[in-house]
């Protein structure tokens, strides 16, 4: 059982939605917070909320994709708050419209926040975690839509699929140095993402997608049917307690997994298909892992 007390966490989109829930949630655990966020009045704001509950807070405006200034923004935060211990990866953008009809900085712009915002913060952190070897924690925001992408989203899901792909991979490479990783898989939340046109930049503004009031007030009904930010954030930080990969406090979604998971395992031949083949094949594996092993070691000092 993992014990946050005392701790320093770094937030982004920590000013609003599912950041401000983590915000208040670890806050009122005993941590000290850093919310970052690109909008300094939300920033403010949010502060203000925070301080009236007791929490220790403090804040940074960043753009995430930035790596300049995430280093920055680091360094500031260690040196008011102390350092790191905890990493929420929360921020994110969406848009949605026709695939087909999508431009290359729809593509670049949703991919930049989505998914190298993440890879941003892990690079600018990680390393300061290892270095001081005192463990950590890293919460890494997916979606549902890492598991099923629907064409309407599909870029979302698609940076929300690497942000998954990648937080697995991390998860193994970091539990030598006792920092835990989970992928937060949340559905619909309580939060202003569909308002996140606003933070686009002007060089990324060229987009295919035609962005009107209707189209607006559909997300937000769908988002403010979801779920409280800070209930997320409850079952997020009992997940991290237990150094649980997978959040996915949704039990609506059991249908809808289930059933993208029985076409992954209907597509595969039945396990006593060409015994020999696998055979060879599972041979050849186990010595690339030896190897690889091997190569590690020598190379990087693992055991």
């Amino acid at each position: 059982m993992r014990d946050f007390k005392g701790k320093t966490a770094f937030i982004t989109g920590g000013a609003s939605g599912a950041g401000f829930g983590q915000a208040c949630v670890f806050g009122e655990a005993g941590c000290k917070i850093v919310i970052a966020d690109i909008r300094r009045p939300a920033i403010d704001a949010a502060l203000e909320k925070l301080k009236a509950r007791g929490i220790e807070a403090y804040g940074v405006e960043l753009n995430i994709t930035d790596r300049k200034a995430y280093a920055a923004a680091a360094d500031e935060a260690e040196k008011a708050m102390g350092p790191v211990d905890l990493l929420f990866n929360t921020a994110g953008v969406s848009i949605f419209g026709p695939l087909e009809k999508a431009t290359y900085d729809d593509y670049d712009w949703i991919m930049d926040v989505n998914f190298n915002g993440v890879v941003n913060g892990m690079q600018t952190f990680v390393p300061r975690m290892i270095e001081r070897g005192k463990g950590g924690y890293i919460t890494n925001t997916a979606s549902l839509g890492c598991f099923v992408a629907a064409s309407v989203a599909g870029i979302y899901s698609a940076s929300k699929f690497a942000v998954h792909g990648i937080t697995m991979a991390m998860r193994d490479a970091l539990a030598p140095h006792n920092i835990g990783v989970s992928v937060l898989c949340p559905a619909n939340i309580k939060t202003n993402i569909a308002e996140s046109i606003d933070t686009r930049p002007a060089h990324l503004s060229n987009s295919g997608y035609e962005v009107n009031e209707d189209e607006l007030n559909a997300l937000r009904e769908i988002y403010s049917q979801g779920m409280e930010p800070e209930e997320l954030a409850q079952h997020t930080k009992a997940a991290m307690e237990k150094d649980q990969f997978y959040i996915i406090p949704y039990p609506e979604a059991r249908p809808m997994l289930e059933m993208a998971f029985k076409q992954v395992l209907d597509a595969l031949p039945p396990i006593d298909t060409d015994k020999e083949g696998q055979e060879k094949r599972h041979k050849a594996m186990m010595r690339y892992q030896q190897a690889r092993a091997e190569m590690d070691a020598k190379r990087y000092g693992k055991k």
